[in-house]
């Protein structure tokens, strides 16, 4: 069985759960094996299975070569706790699984899990002030505006700016957008990023939208320091002094300068343990139980580290402001202390990275109901955060400014036209409906032909001008508009029955002058020299 590529979407923990079973059940080696003077068939060793396992997280991309043997040995522990493995007496429920020399086997019945049935999310509508209605106050009454139509005259005037009547229109004055409705606004647009970039089609089974306040995503945008770090409003919710100080000591090190108690051979390592304690015991992870599933399917783009890069920013912006903080603090710490080359290990026999990594994970990370892949999951994503924290844990300037520039365009005033059934302002992004270059089409033709046609018919109609100058307009109009002229004049005869010719009469001959004979040209006396 080759291992595929886990995406994000609802139940990723329990897909990567199952595809890890079923790639363990088929590629690990089952064999005869004897124990206490008795042969047992189709089973393997518990330092077997630990290899085998280790090697197969490993090589899958879900997980990567980050996965530590211990790591495998807690997974083995759960397998053998949910009863996807049990000893060869059939026992299990118990995490007593050893890397050692103990016998195993697979169970017959199914050890995969179902899907659960998450209770449908019932979607928020977001609902902003009723534009039409004007502000109160009395220096802010509608002011009166006249229709305008545009007359001949004023087309002949215009012609080479536009050409259309005007209707009646009015100006739409704003009501003042409550500090309530922009952080709404936040939340609507910041949540349909979010969903077009883990590519779903709705949030509702990976997220309870009804659960991200939207005053904290304001917090985290607007209220921060001049690191990117927010500040709290409640100064009680600040990491005590003397974590700081921990944390800074160890990040500094050698030069501890908020440190005034000497130094002693193993002081480091005191210090990260308590700094180790002081996270371990939080109540609840820094990325908080509710978002344990957004940030789960994240972990199935990392394939696409553009992609998750934007999807976490997006994430950690709906963490409470004091949980983002701390955040913050710590995966700065870690990856500042990753880097250190002066400070001493802090363990002789892991890395001081991966340290860093199974030391915080659980506390950034984890779910309320004992995912059984939390562990691995978490320190996959630790791992990217440290990797990429100064980009993650800032804001993402794209998505401030098409909300800043979203929020300006509401708090105009708008112009709205008679007829209009709704307010012709621009709707929120995630709203918009693409049409064909068809439709685009027809409706451009169909909805600036009316009041051109009128217009063309006023020319026609309009008696005051001479034949002259209305043959002048009409000519103006139909090199412009060749296709309104035709529909009015589809030939040259219905043109000509608006100007019929007059038939000239020729003046009545004199009846004298044919009466008069003919006489012939005589020279007088006057033409002689």
């Amino acid at each position: 069985m080759e291992p595929r590529l886990v995406g994000p979407g609802p139940y990723r923990a329990t897909r990567l759960w199952n595809e890890i079973i079923e790639l363990f059940r088929a590629g690990m080696p089952l064999r005869k094996h004897r124990c206490r003077f008795k042969s047992y068939e189709r089973c393997f060793k518990a330092s077997e299975a630990v290899e085998c396992l280790h090697e197969l997280l490993g090589s899958n991309q879900n997980f990567g070569p980050e996965v530590t043997r211990d790591q495998t040995v807690k997974l083995l522990k759960k397998f053998l706790k949910n009863h996807v493995i049990e000893d060869i007496k059939g026992r299990w429920g118990k995490e007593d699984f050893e890397d050692d020399g103990r016998l195993y086997r697979f169970p017959p019945s199914s050890p995969l899990k179902s899907y659960p049935k998450k209770p449908s999310c019932g979607k928020e509508v977001i609902k902003f002030p009723d534009w039409n209605e004007p502000r109160a106050g009395p220096s802010q009454e509608p002011i009166p505006v006249k229709s305008v139509a545009m007359n001949s005259e004023m087309w002949y005037k215009r012609h080479s700016i536009a050409i259309g009547e005007v209707p009646a229109c009015k100006l739409v004055f704003r009501r003042e957008l409550t500090q309530t409705n922009i952080e709404e606004i936040w939340k609507s647009m910041t949540l349909s990023r979010l969903q077009k970039v883990l590519g779903l089609d709705s949030l509702d089974e990976v997220l309870d939208t009804k659960l991200v306040n939207s005053k904290h995503i304001v917090q985290n945008v607007y209220n921060v320091n001049k690191q990117g770090i927010v500040t709290l409003e409640d100064k009680s919710k600040e990491l005590p002094h003397w974590i700081l100080s921990a944390m800074k000591c160890l990040v500094n090190w050698p030069s501890c300068s908020d440190l005034k108690q000497p130094t002693y051979s193993g002081f480091e390592r005191d210090v990260f343990k308590t700094i180790v304690d002081y996270f371990s015991q939080m109540k609840e992870p820094l990325l908080t139980f509710n978002f344990f599933d957004v940030f789960v399917s994240v972990l199935g783009l990392l394939q696409k580290p553009s992609k998750a890069v934007e999807a976490l920013q997006i994430s950690c912006l709906l963490l409470p402001p004091e949980n983002r903080k701390r955040l913050q603090l710590l995966v700065r710490m870690m990856a500042r202390i990753s880097l250190n080359q002066d400070l001493p290990r802090l363990s002789e026999s892991v890395r001081t990275r991966t340290l860093m990594v199974q030391a915080f994970s659980h506390c950034i990370l984890c779910s309320k109901d004992e995912i059984d892949l939390d562990e691995l999951l978490a320190a996959k994503l630790v791992s990217f955060l440290m990797d990429n924290y100064q980009e993650i844990l800032s804001v993402p300037s794209a998505l401030k400014s098409s909300i800043e520039d979203h929020v300006v365009h509401l708090q105009r005033v708008q112009i709205k036209y008679a007829g209009a059934d709704s307010d012709a302002t621009l709707p929120p992004p995630s709203f918009c409906h693409q049409i064909t270059t068809g439709e685009f089409e027809y409706q451009r033709a169909t909805r600036s032909q009316e009041p051109l046609a009128a217009l063309l018919e006023e020319i026609v109609m309009n008696k005051e001008i001479s034949v002259k100058d209305k043959k002048k307009k009409l000519k103006q109009f139909q090199k412009s508009y060749p296709e309104v002229y035709r529909v009015r004049f589809p030939s040259p005869e219905t043109e000509a029955m608006l100007f019929p010719e007059k038939t000239k009469q020729k003046p009545p001959i004199l009846m004298w002058a044919l009466k008069k004979p003919f006489q012939p040209f005589h020279r007088t006396r006057s033409f002689r020299m």
